[in-house]
């Protein structure tokens, strides 16, 4: 079933496929290895304005290719900023 198109699916196909990842990834954080249900080390400075209002309402994100909108795991949602912000994923 995965990866899916981000862009195409609905919401609740993506949350069954973010819920998916975090089974396969031992529900650990796809960029930072740290548990979904922890908070991740936060020692990048976030620039929350770039973000929309409601980025922190739910705390594990599904990351995905922002070109082709292919879904790469599941992540904290402070991990999806430093990966938008930083590294333009």
């Amino acid at each position: 079933m995965k990866p899916i198109d981000y862009y195409e699916a609905t919401w609740q196909e993506r949350k069954k496929i973010r819920e998916q990842y975090a089974i396969e990834q031992d529900n650990k954080c796809y960029f930072c290895g740290r548990p979904l249900s922890e908070k991740p080390n936060q020692n990048k400075k976030i620039n929350w304005k770039l973000f929309p209002k409601n980025f922190l309402q739910y705390p594990v994100h599904l990351h995905h290719n922002h070109e082709t909108g292919m879904t790469i795991g599941a992540v904290h949602a402070y991990c999806n900023a430093v990966l938008w912000q930083y590294h333009n994923e």
